[in-house]
């Protein structure tokens, strides 16, 4: 496999150029650091954040299903059982 095929050919699978996917998947690491880094603050003072992680997980999911579905339509409403962090 070539070099550039490390960068370009999982982007290209997901219907992005790489500095799309850049950004993209910068975008939501970025989200679940400040999530994660919520709920250690939560764990500790749990009158702090109390439903940052659990928020921020069913937006991001929300948001990979709509780039996944072809017609980019709203997703069916899905029940979250997570822990209200």
């Amino acid at each position: 496999m070539s070099m550039s095929k490390w960068f370009t050919e999982h982007p290209a699978a997901v219907g992005e150029s790489y500095l799309g996917h850049l950004l993209a998947a910068s975008s939501f690491g970025a989200r679940m650091m400040l999530a994660g880094f919520a709920c250690m603050l939560h764990a500790l003072l749990p009158f702090l954040f109390v439903d940052t992680g659990s928020r921020t997980v069913a937006e991001l999911n929300e948001q990979l299903a709509a780039r996944r579905r072809p017609d980019k339509s709203p997703a069916p409403a899905l029940r979250v059982d997570l822990l209200n962090l």
